[in-house]
């Protein structure tokens, strides 16, 4: 009896990010290796990666301590042209993107009378842009990277495997299954 194919859209915070990346290794190079020598194994997995997503990785990596296995991962962009995104996905972003500006203004306002009282000026900006960051990019998709990753799984109807809460959250507003990075180990290794 022939297993099911699984088609796997990869993020690349699976392996960049440190609290997901230690499911397959210390480094991000030996997170990709170890990765590569289980998908090796799986005749019936398929993985795929945005080309923008895939470049973004490269910018992390020292090339030449990634296996040449790297070829593994189908670097296949998603056909932005023929996917259809219902309205309300638009709809509930340009709300959403509305809500994070006012919160971002009110983050602003608020170091600003900081700054008015005489607070020190680098504790200001640091703490301003903490919290200017999580108002305006925590939970949400910030990238054509993430974009990318969501248009190329709905068109495979593939999993999707990242950490990035943004991207999971709009993701499952089309219907994409989300695997972490630890049950990717585990697909991977059953």
């Amino acid at each position: 009896m022939k297993r099911k194919e699984i088609k796997i859209v990869l993020d690349a915070n699976i392996f960049i990010n440190p609290d997901a990346r230690l499911f397959f290794g210390k480094s991000i190079e030996e997170a990709i290796n170890n990765f590569l020598h289980l998908l090796e194994k799986k005749s019936n997995i398929t993985c795929f990666m945005p080309p923008s997503v895939f470049s973004e990785l490269l910018n992390f990596v020292e090339i030449k301590k990634v296996s040449s296995k790297l070829s593994l991962i189908d670097k296949k962009p998603p056909s932005k042209y023929e996917i259809p995104i219902p309205a309300i996905l638009l709809y509930e972003f340009i709300e959403e993107i509305r809500a994070r500006i006012n919160q971002g203004l009110r983050v602003a306002e608020k170091h600003s009378r900081k700054g008015l009282r005489g607070a020190k000026e680098e504790e200001i900006i640091k703490n301003l842009r903490n919290e200017y960051r999580l108002a305006l990019r925590e939970g949400i998709i910030d990238s054509k990277e993430d974009f990318d990753l969501i248009l190329l799984s709905k068109e495979l109807s593939a999993y999707l495997s990242t950490s990035d809460k943004g991207v999971i959250k709009w993701a499952q507003k089309l219907g994409i299954t989300c695997i972490s990075a630890e049950e990717l180990k585990n697909l991977l290794s059953n």
